[in-house]
């Protein structure tokens, strides 16, 4: 008989509540500053490109290419032991910012640098708790 154990969650704190809010209904949000400029990822307090604090949440299309892939097989958390080979990508998102995030696919070998990926829609994303992908149609 084979045991389920529950993924590793993240710490949700000020800085990443909206992200992970939204991520629960499926959506992808980014951060930018009020005063403009490029949307960022991953989640904090301050601009990396203005500087300011005056920031504000905005939906991803969640399209976006992977810039660059690792494929994993042997996991850091026994959670994930069942599920090798598990591919993990740099993905740069149609907004501007790139973020890693683990690409959902039953073959492995067809996941190459370049490729369109979308995020996971509801309700097969539920299971995973942070943004998940999968190829693009």
């Amino acid at each position: 008989m084979s045991e389920t154990l529950d993924y590793p969650r993240p710490v949700e704190d000020e800085d990443n509540r909206p992200l992970l809010e939204a991520w629960r209904e499926g959506k992808l949000m980014l951060q930018q500053s009020v005063s403009g400029g490029r949307s960022f990822f991953y989640p904090r307090s301050i601009c990396p490109y203005t500087g300011s604090t005056d920031l504000v949440w905005r939906e991803a299309s969640g399209r976006g290419r992977i810039v660059s892939f690792s494929i994993v097989m042997r996991p850091n958390h026994p959670s994930f032991n069942n599920e090798v080979p598990i591919v993990l990508a740099e993905i740069g998102l149609e907004e501007g910012a790139s973020l890693l995030a683990r690409i959902i696919t039953s073959d492995a070998g067809s996941v190459e640098s370049g490729a369109a990926v979308e995020l996971m829609p509801m309700p097969e994303a539920a299971r995973y708790p942070l943004p998940t992908f999968r190829l693009a149609a």
